[in-house]
């Protein structure tokens, strides 16, 4: 019985992974420009709307960039800037965006 769970669990995984559209980094090279100018500067921070240490998103997982950017443009998560420039993405750009910070992690270590 373990194993026939097993089974399935490692299917439904499978069926999952398959389901969601890996992003392509190549592509997200157009607009990254508009992330590089906060989020690549050690120890930046922000002063608008208030003062705030503003993070290095590279080496983040690509999940959990596309669910902040997503958040972001829903309006479930609150910075002007980031909610101003989450609504312009569509959902092709937020996921090459992701995948392409995910990558500059891996790429450093």
């Amino acid at each position: 019985m373990k194993r026939i769970l097993f089974v399935i669990a490692l299917a439904a995984a499978s069926v999952a992974s398959a389901q969601q559209p890996a992003g392509d980094p190549k592509a997200a090279e157009p607009y990254i420009s508009m992330c590089t100018g906060c989020h690549s500067i050690p120890g930046y921070q922000s002063s608008f709307p208030h003062v705030h240490r503003v993070p290095k998103i590279a080496g983040q997982s690509a999940g959990y960039l596309e669910a902040a950017l997503r958040a972001y443009a829903k309006g479930e998560r609150s910075h002007p800037t980031m909610t101003g420039i989450a609504k312009t993405l569509t959902d092709k750009q937020i996921v090459d965006i992701a995948a392409y910070y995910a990558e500059r992690g891996a790429a450093s270590k």
